[in-house]
């Protein structure tokens, strides 16, 4: 069962840009939605709430008590001033135990490959996450991909080959590619054929350093 955490809250009564006060207090401001309950606006302190998010991410619940009153939720948006990456407003999803979530999490890669260790091939990878889905106590935060299973060129292991915890269903083609061992002579030739071609340059999109919240 995936871990799950706790954080104390405020109602909250400031809306739109007078939320900037909240900031300046130490407080995030915040909303719970869905369960189909109306909205709660909340405000909760920076400090506990960035460190929550940072252990929690977007799969693991959180009980967050507000004047009194338990919700549980799960982390849906996390929105950031573009200079310091401090948070600046939070939206959490109330959940319900028996209601089956979708979420994204990383293809994470254990062990060695063998035909890599001995240099017969190199891995090349797929995507780097998976969309799953899954009660919210069966969630994951990410899916284990065992590279000692690829002995010898060729070998591959795609989203139907994947041996996933119970309750816990992968949304993904069952045909999708998530690792495989191609040929050394075949990634060097591919480095020869991108030599000189520079990279598109990188575009920097401007933005709001603070959004308005509701």
């Amino acid at each position: 069962m995936a871990e799950t955490y706790t954080l104390d809250a405020q109602a909250r009564t400031v809306t739109g840009k007078k939320v900037k006060q909240l900031r300046v207090q130490g407080l995030v401001p915040a909303i719970i939605y869905g369960g189909g309950k109306q909205p709660v606006p909340v405000q909760i302190p920076a400090k506990p709430l960035q460190m929550t998010l940072l252990k929690a991410g977007g799969t693991h619940l959180i009980n967050i008590t507000v004047d009194g009153t338990e919700h549980t939720v799960i982390t849906r948006d996390v929105q950031r001033n573009i200079l310091r990456g401090e948070i600046t407003h939070v939206d959490f999803m109330a959940v319900d135990a028996s209601t089956r979530l979708t979420a994204e999490v990383r293809v994470h890669f254990v062990n060695e490959s063998p035909a890599v260790i001995t240099r017969q091939g190199i891995l090349v990878m797929g995507g780097g996450s998976l969309t799953i889905e899954a009660l919210p106590a069966d969630l994951v935060e990410q899916i284990d991909v065992d590279l000692a299973l690829l002995k010898a060129v060729g070998d591959s292991v795609h989203v139907r080959d994947l041996q996933l915890p119970p309750g816990l269903r992968v949304l993904n083609d069952e045909d999708e590619m998530i690792v495989r061992v191609a040929p050394a002579t075949t990634a060097a030739e591919e480095e020869t054929l991108t030599e000189g071609v520079s990279a598109e340059p990188e575009v920097i999109a401007k933005g709001k350093v603070e959004e308005e919240d509701f």
